[in-house]
């Protein structure tokens, strides 16, 4: 019998592959003492500091491309100094108001009741935004959870908007009860489907889902593009890759009226991620589905059927990775193009990183790249700084999260003992099976 404590085994980690180790690491959680207080700060000390690490590092890098303050240093040291701070209050700033509003727009419109749409309305576009977030996030968290590494988050997030948006368009004569839960329905088979083959491919012949869920991206993209640019192309389009708009049948309702774009799809993912949070930690299969993914060996020991449990994570992972593209297409679009997926199944492997793939800690990071997304566009037009530099901050921050010894020793943090990893199952990664 393996024995196993806190200080992992040297021999056993010089038997693992490179992306084994790093994921390992990823799925350590620290064990927390002390009060509510507490263990809620070891918890959250990590990533909060990430996020300002991040934050920091994003300033630098905009003082750095900015030739204003190159100018301010030629005059003088303390002019260099005072614009390279007004550049990137000035950038955050925008950053902020993009993604929440304007604080003193909102009290004038809450005071006199004249504009309130237009205040709350860039808080409310965030919230547009972190919806296929909080999707793909779950996707990819309970496929960690399930020991699988879902790469192909993509390739289900297309499949699942072509699947809903076909339905959405060819079924006519339904009412809106019907003919949306018909529509999201069809993308859950679709994105199932997509994450069926690889999982049944890892299970019962020992193929790597990583490779096969990448492979699985190329084919949905080269199907779409068929799909867009032939039968499925909007008739007077021009032969632009565009699909016909579903019907208003098949539309998500919005919460509030025109021009306030919030859907009904953002409340119906926070409800998914209660539901998943509730199979994983409260219910007999999603312990299953758990211990297969943490250990096959103590799962085996107990009677779990490993294969059957990474062929569903892999398939459930996939329903949920669809369902983002189809609230984007029966949400906010309306109709299918190639621009569906905003590189949403890549950035949700960080996402569910930085929540530590907790379903309900998808929810907060969906929000922290829900708002960067929404307030990086505020910054561009505004100050002319690119939407590069966001994407730069969320790398850091990942960056941080993936090596919180970085964070320790930079604020000075006590080493935290850590449990070993419940939630991946790694035995896949350069190694043996």
């Amino acid at each position: 019998m393996k024995m196993t404590n806190n200080l992992p085994d040297q021999d056993n980690r010089a038997e693992q592959g490179t992306g084994e180790i790093f994921l390992d690491e990823l799925s350590k959680r620290p064990v927390a003492e002390g009060g509510f207080f507490s263990k809620f700060w070891a918890a959250i000390q990590i990533p909060f500091l990430a996020i300002i690490s991040g934050l920091f590092l994003g300033a630098i890098i905009i003082i750095l491309t900015s030739t204003d303050v190159y100018a301010a240093f030629a005059e003088g040291f303390g002019i260099g100094i005072k614009t390279a701070l007004q550049i990137v209050g000035k950038a955050y700033g925008m950053l902020f108001t993009g993604a929440f509003g304007d604080p003193s727009r909102i009290s004038q419109a809450l005071q006199t009741g004249e504009r309130i749409d237009r205040a709350f309305k860039p808080l409310l576009q965030s919230l547009v935004e972190t919806t296929p977030y909080i999707f793909s996030g779950l996707a990819v968290a309970l496929g960690f959870r399930a020991g699988v590494f879902n790469i192909g988050g993509e390739g289900q997030i297309y499949v699942g908007a072509l699947a809903a948006t076909f339905v959405g368009y060819t079924v006519t004569g339904l009412p809106a009860i019907l003919h949306l839960p018909l529509s999201l329905l069809a993308a859950v088979v679709a994105g199932g489907l997509w994450g069926f083959i690889p999982g049944w491919l890892k299970a019962k012949t020992g193929s790597h889902e990583v490779i096969n869920t990448i492979m699985m991206n190329y084919i949905a993209l080269r199907l779409i593009e068929y799909l867009l640019t032939g039968p499925m192309t909007k008739a007077g389009s021009g032969g632009m890759p565009i699909s016909n708009a579903v019907q208003e049948s098949a539309r998500i309702p919005l919460i509030f009226q025109k021009p306030l774009n919030l859907h009904w799809g953002f409340v119906f993912a926070l409800i998914m991620a209660v539901i998943v949070w509730f199979f994983l930690f409260k219910t007999t299969a999603g312990l299953n589905l758990q211990m297969a993914g943490a250990n096959k060996h103590a799962a085996k020991y107990a009677g779990v059927n490993i294969g059957v449990w990474t062929v569903l994570g892999m398939t459930l992972s996939g329903s949920l990775a669809a369902l983002c593209g189809a609230t984007q297409v029966l949400g906010v679009t309306y109709t299918m193009g190639l621009g569906v997926s905003a590189g949403y199944g890549f950035d949700s492997i960080a996402l569910a990183l930085l929540a530590n793939n907790n379903p309900l800690g998808c929810i907060l990071s969906a929000f922290l790249f829900g708002f960067l997304k929404t307030g990086s566009r505020s910054m561009m037009s505004n100050t002319g700084i690119p939407l590069d530099i966001v994407s730069i901050v969320q790398a850091f921050i990942l960056m941080f999260i993936a090596a919180p010894a970085i964070i320790r020793t930079i604020f000075r943090l006590k080493g935290k003992k850590t449990a070993a990893s419940t939630t991946v199952n790694v035995s896949g990664w350069g190694g043996s099976q």
